[in-house]
């Protein structure tokens, strides 16, 4: 079946993964800290090295993105951490991002969508850079577990088909 350019090029615009990360900190715990844009310096280091309220939000520098605006989902108890970034260029990118419960733990997940004229380079390269946002965010919460907490600590994340796992070591491939 031939696909002309023009429909290529849409369902390559549209494009998207959903990258997550389990952590052994209940949604709550999580939500709670990942919700305050002033954590975000801490784990979310490819939005920015700062985060200052400005603007009727906040606005984020980078030395790779520059001087963003972001506008943060109002705080909900549906674990909906979705935030607006306008680029220096004026391009608003839409991030969804939702804490998610799973038993005593939670999953934290992304949705990367590509943008318009975006390389396949370019596209991998902002997945690498959210997975190590989340990795980050990971080994903060469980830094801070509670005595008692479940779950093995210092397990690494393992990356799976754009999904972080905790457990034991990665799956040899075959």
């Amino acid at each position: 079946m031939e696909t002309s350019s023009a429909a290529s090029e849409s369902s390559a615009a549209s494009a998207s993964r959903h990258i997550a990360v389990r952590i052994d900190r209940p949604a709550e715990d999580v939500y709670a800290y990942a919700a305050q844009p002033p954590h975000w310096p801490e784990w979310a280091r490819g939005l920015g090295q700062s985060m200052e309220r400005a603007e009727g939000g906040w606005v984020a520098r980078s030395s790779a993105l520059g001087r963003v605006r972001v506008v943060f989902t109002p705080r909900n108890e549906l674990g909906v951490l979705d935030h607006d970034v306008t680029l220096p260029s004026g391009e608003v990118v839409h991030n969804p991002v939702r804490v998610i419960a799973d038993g005593v733990g939670c999953e934290v997940v992304f949705t990367l969508r590509r943008r318009p004229g975006m390389s396949d380079e370019e596209f991998r390269g902002d997945e690498d850079a959210v997975f190590a946002d989340l990795v980050a965010l990971k080994r903060v919460m469980e830094r801070s577990r509670p005595q008692g907490a479940v779950g093995p600590p210092g397990c690494q994340p393992t990356r799976v088909n754009s999904t972080v796992t905790s457990g034991g070591p990665p799956a040899t491939p075959r």
